[in-house]
């Protein structure tokens, strides 16, 4: 697969957040931007990614996007791909959205991510490691939406039917049943989606765990050793017997108990969990070698080089780390990375007063 090296350009945002209309030049490799606390760095992080995914890195409620007082918004980019450039055009009013590539409509929402990527690391992102299963599933299931077509549609129909499973089961708790036909019909997609996606997280995990680990080897500066343990009830049977065996208490609980959607991903730091017993320090090293090593998987399954979004990380690295950080993002394995932060001489100092990185003040 040939390497496509994609940065943006320009973004202009009108009713986003707290802009009502603003553009800003971002043509370099590295573009550094500064403002105080509450100006608006981290809603123009935001509408990179909001480019590359239709959609916010932050809330997943669009309305909290637009700007007070109005009834839409519009984000619109330049992306230049190998020396070509292509216009990008998201809106989003009275919650209808449209896509343009190039002034095209873009008709359907799969077709176009994956297109262009972004790897986000901010503050708050510590939850996918100190929070609960379904966080660290989303996080997965991104990352394997945009770079697996049939992941992207096994996901949408086994969640449409868990949805339509679990109001079957509501419904029948307080009824004698009718009919198990409509249940059938679920289940059926249950399995058959179940399987791709536990199939496809094994093989994920495969493929992720050496680049990951060699990312933490660098920033810990070889400390400690790592692994990621998947736990699936489907590695002790099939989609079809958990769902046959559980259905009476199913049916109780009014919820479907078993499935893929029940999945877990276990960060460990030397045989312990991480959540539990790891220190802040070696937190922040595996959040950030889970990010690195994200970016290095998307680019090699699409073929595309992901932008990398620092949000506000520096102030929260000790030395030793944010040198490290700062040499793996500005190695040519990385492409296009837009950094905020609120001093502009910190960045300057970290940077070596580099001249081909980018300055933008907000």
């Amino acid at each position: 697969m040939q390497l496509l090296v994609s940065h943006i350009k320009e973004i202009s945002l009108t009713q986003f957040r707290n802009y009502s209309h603003a553009t800003f030049h971002l043509d370099a490799r590295v573009v550094c931007i500064t403002g105080q606390n509450g100006v608006g760095k981290t809603n123009l992080l935001d509408a990179v990614y909001f480019l590359c995914y239709t959609k916010s890195y932050f809330t997943g409620y669009q309305q909290q996007l637009v700007q007070f007082g109005t009834d839409g918004f519009r984000v619109e980019g330049v992306f230049e791909n190998d020396g070509m450039d292509e216009k990008v055009n998201c809106k989003w009013k009275n919650g209808k959205k449209e896509i343009h590539q190039n002034d095209i409509l873009c008709e359907q929402l799969r077709d176009y991510i994956g297109k262009h990527t972004a790897v986000m690391i901010a503050p708050d992102d510590i939850e996918l490691i100190n929070e609960g299963s379904e966080v660290r599933r989303k996080w997965v299931d991104g990352i394997l939406a945009q770079s697996d077509k049939s992941y992207f549609d096994s996901l949408m129909k086994y969640q449409q039917a868990l949805l339509q499973r679990n109001a079957w089961l509501k419904a029948n708790a307080v009824k004698a049943f009718q009919s198990f036909t409509q249940l059938e019909f679920y289940d059926k997609i249950l399995m058959e989606a179940g399987d791709y996606i536990f199939r496809a997280r094994v093989a994920f995990l495969n493929a992720f765990l050496p680049l990951f680990e060699t990312y933490y080897a660098t920033l810990s500066d070889h400390a400690e050793s790592i692994t990621i343990d998947y736990q699936s009830q489907l590695q002790q049977s099939s989609m079809e017997i958990l769902l046959r065996d559980s259905l009476a208490n199913d049916v109780f609980l009014q919820r479907t108990l078993k499935g893929v959607h029940k999945d877990d991903f276990i960060f460990n730091i030397n045989q312990n969990q991480l959540k539990q017993f790891g220190s802040q320090g070696q937190k922040k090293s595996y959040l950030f070698a889970l990010k690195l090593a994200q970016y290095q998987y998307l680019k090699k399954k699409t073929g595309n080089t992901p932008i990398i979004l620092l949000d506000d990380v520096f102030e929260k690295l000790d030395s030793q780390r944010l040198k490290a950080l700062w040499q793996i993002v500005l190695s040519n394995d990385f492409g296009q990375v837009l950094i905020t932060d609120t001093e502009v001489n910190r960045l300057k100092q970290v940077a070596m007063l580099d001249a081909s990185i980018k300055y933008v003040s907000i």
